[in-house]
């Protein structure tokens, strides 16, 4: 397993992150090895999900952890393997704070659904309906953006900067201040 080297807008291969990805059709070991490259990659950069664009692919794929018993974050991760995914139906609207591997430094205030009805294939190609709540179905939301050609910053409410203060405790800086 390798872990992979995460496009920003600022990489050479920025244009994957603005552009719509294309459908999965072979569900071989190559893809296996994909999805264990991006699942590790993820982690290392201490993330809850990665969409392909974020690695420079343009394919619909992403993967996500997140935790079985949201009340109990130390308990076991559950994985998820999202290929070609659609969003079957969306209930509910509320704001939370998101952030990006690929726009480090960055943090928005995005309202998304807090139910996602979502249907994709897993690593072998077998269909999957998954029903998500709240933080889960946000995530979702998120990595399926990213297929989409879609970032948080084109959904944000409000752009915050994140900063290490001189106790070493993180800050969000509205990004109008932190231009000032």
């Amino acid at each position: 397993m390798a872990v992979l080297d995460i496009v920003t807008p600022k990489s050479v291969h920025a244009a994957v992150l603005r552009s719509p990805a294309k459908r999965v059709r072979a569900f071989d070991g190559a893809l296996h090895k994909l999805l264990d490259d991006m699942v590790l990659t993820m982690r290392e950069a201490n993330g809850a999900g990665l969409a392909a664009p974020q690695i420079g692919l343009d394919q619909r794929i992403s993967v996500i952890e997140w935790p079985e018993d949201p009340d109990n974050p130390e308990e076991t991760l559950r994985r998820y393997e999202v290929i070609n995914p659609e969003i079957i139906k969306a209930k509910g609207a509320e704001e939370g704070q998101e952030g990006c591997l690929s726009l480090p430094g960055l943090a928005a205030d995005v309202v998304r659904a807090t139910y996602v009805l979502v249907q994709y294939q897993d690593r072998h190609g077998k269909e999957v309906r998954l029903k998500t709540y709240n933080w889960l179905a946000r995530i979702f939301q998120h990595e399926i953006d990213h297929l989409h050609g879609v970032l948080m910053t084109d959904r944000a409410e409000t752009l915050y900067r994140v900063v290490e203060n001189e106790e070493g405790e993180v800050e969000l800086i509205p990004i109008e201040r932190a231009i000032a």
